[in-house]
């Protein structure tokens, strides 16, 4: 990981919304604001330009009207949802999916089951509708199951909660693993690198179109907090709340909860690599 000062991330917009944000992509905003969901979970609806058919990424939570809007923009122009993907089971990701995908007529595919029969994904499959192709590129640590896509039409990566629009994310341990989640940002930094990416389409907050400085930010803050858990620890630090008030205290205590878990992963992955 690299060392020095953290880079700022890029500014990004003070407020998110429903919009149209690529040719292809276009996102529908759950109405589930919170101090985990930041503005709602971002639903992706992606077609193919002139196309008949959609992919409908993260349904959301199960609340009609969010559902009926994602509807009607799959189905303008006449088109049909023809696939529905889940990045992760969250279910301010995911509470929908099953019901969605049957209303719709359209398969379900995640990488850990929904329901039965919806865990078919793997890395580096290639699946698409209407000429819209999208390349899974499994990224696990913040739960085992996160899953990004790759758009390649507009080197854009649909993150989940991998990567997320405003601030950093939570690797959920114990299903969320540190060592997991370094590995899937190091290998979006290789595709930024090589051009592949450089859009990110989160799954909280808005688009981040400058995808490689993202990248570096997330990197350097995690080697940064690891860091600041070692000093912790050291000067007398033993339980995760602990660490949690020494290196988490200046992020509002609404998210020490979550801190605590990303916490226990921290302590898990240097524990790893004492033995």
């Amino acid at each position: 990981m690299p060392g020095g000062p953290v880079p700022p991330l890029p500014p990004v917009p003070a407020t998110w919304g429903s919009r149209r944000v690529t040719e292809r992509a276009e996102c529908i905003l759950a109405p589930n604001p919170g101090v985990m969901t930041l503005d709602g979970t971002n639903t992706w609806v992606l077609r193919e330009p002139g196309a008949g058919m959609s992919i409908v990424i993260d349904p959301g939570p199960l609340d009609p009207a969010h559902l009926d809007r994602v509807r009607a923009a799959a189905t303008a122009e006449d088109a049909h949802v023809g696939l529905v993907l889940l990045t992760h089971d969250h279910a301010d990701h995911a509470e929908a999916a099953v019901a969605f995908a049957e209303r719709s007529g359209a398969p379900l595919r995640a990488v850990r089951a929904v329901g039965a029969g919806h865990d078919d994904l793997s890395d580096g499959d290639r699946v698409g509708v209407g000429g819209l192709e999208l390349v899974v590129v499994t990224t696990p640590g913040h739960t085992a199951d996160s899953v990004s896509f790759l758009l390649p039409a507009e080197t854009a990566l649909l993150t989940g909660d991998t990567v997320l629009g405003r601030g950093t994310t939570v690797v959920a341990w114990p299903d969320g693993e540190l060592t997991a989640y370094l590995e899937s940002l190091e290998r979006i930094a290789e595709l930024c690198g090589t051009g592949a990416v450089t859009h990110v389409l989160p799954g909280h907050g808005p688009d981040l179109p400058d995808a490689a400085a993202v990248l570096r930010h997330y990197l350097a803050h995690r080697a940064e907090r690891l860091a600041q858990v070692r000093v912790a620890v050291a000067a007398g630090a033993r339980t995760p709340r602990e660490v949690v008030e020494v290196v988490y205290a200046d992020v509002p205590r609404a998210v020490w909860g979550a801190a605590e878990l990303s916490v226990r992963a921290q302590l898990a992955y240097l524990e790893d690599r004492t033995r």
